[in-house]
């Protein structure tokens, strides 16, 4: 396992970490606490040292089940969590400066940590990152000892130019992945200058870059590959990265003649996230075991070639670009 500097947290994080989404199972299944934490400490016993919840998460079990098994290891592993997302309705105005320190609270008890490492919020409406008033109040949760650093998921590239204008915002998580390139064009550098931390989500656009879907794949009723192609529930962008699911089958395959020697893309697609140097860390998710150790591998596989990173943007200009690179 390589390992690369988080911005100005100044932790030194897994360039492949974890994700937790669907720790446990699938998305929309039950969650398995055994098989958490056995996932977790596979990643944790191959070099994992920073893992990404949510309080939404399986309603609090993530959080629950990543405390546990951190706490258990003698080895520093960084906790990231995230708040914001159980406000009902999620608008701008339920945003406020106290009820984002009772999330926190809560995270503090359902992880059983006393201090967060890092605390993100989760994507909020765009309006959001135009009050000062809610990024001050972080400062006031540090000085208290509940959090040492703040970061921020966004959904947009805008969100994440206006997050970075704030000092105390360390870390920004972002899709970024094969078939969603735009935060690479301006965003990253930008970061950069700032010493803020970049954080990859989505790195297998819910799976399709793993190359073993075809048309005829089967997503359970609770699975948002099935409820959220047209962003029914959630923003689009989440699932598939905004792809039009036989759209991507089809640049997929183009991606396979680049790679013939790989049967599972998903190693590969994540290398090629991280030959990006602005990138600190990549955060796939994993119902099971085997999903983390083929993840992990990707910091073990050698520099994708020039002439096959421009194959990639070759197939990302002609089958993607046009229907995904404005939009976030």
């Amino acid at each position: 396992m390589q390992y690369r500097q988080l911005g100005k947290t100044g932790f030194k994080v897994s360039e492949v970490s974890l994700g937790t989404w669907q720790l446990g199972g699938k998305w929309g299944t039950d969650f398995d606490e055994e098989k958490a934490e056995k996932t977790l400490h596979t990643a944790i016993d191959n070099g994992v040292n920073f893992i990404d919840t949510a309080d939404v998460y399986k309603e609090g079990k993530s959080e629950n089940v990543v405390g546990k098994v951190v706490k258990s290891r003698r080895k520093e592993v960084y906790v990231a969590t995230k708040c914001g997302r159980r406000l009902d309705p999620h608008t701008s105005e339920a945003y406020t400066p106290e009820s984002l320190r009772e999330f926190i609270e809560d995270s503090l008890a359902n992880t059983g940590l006393e201090t967060l490492d890092l605390i993100q919020l989760h994507c909020p409406p765009t309006h959001v990152y135009y009050r000062p008033e809610i990024f001050e109040m972080f400062d006031k949760l540090k000085d208290q000892g509940k959090i040492l650093n703040l970061g921020v998921s966004v959904e947009k590239v805008e969100e994440g130019m206006k997050a970075i204008e704030y000092p105390n915002v360390t870390s920004v998580q972002i899709i970024y992945n094969m078939f969603r390139q735009r935060p690479a064009e301006l965003f990253f550098e930008r970061a950069n200058e700032k010493d803020v931390g970049i954080i990859v989500r989505v790195p297998l656009a819910s799976g399709l870059l793993t190359g073993k879907f075809t048309r005829d794949t089967h997503f359970e009723p609770g699975d948002h590959r099935n409820f959220n192609r047209n962003g029914e529930a959630f923003d689009v962008g989440e699932t598939f990265a905004g792809i039009d699911f036989e759209q991507g089958l089809e640049a997929v395959e183009k991606l396979r003649k680049i790679f013939p020697n790989y049967d599972n893309l998903a190693p590969v697609a994540i290398k090629w996230i991280l030959m990006n140097k602005n990138v600190s860390c990549v955060i796939p998710g994993a119902s099971k075991i085997e999903h983390v150790k083929s993840n992990i591998s990707a910091s073990e596989l050698p520099s994708i070639p020039d002439e096959k990173m421009k194959q990639v943007d070759e197939i990302y200009e002609k089958y993607i670009k046009d229907s995904v690179h404005q939009k976030w």
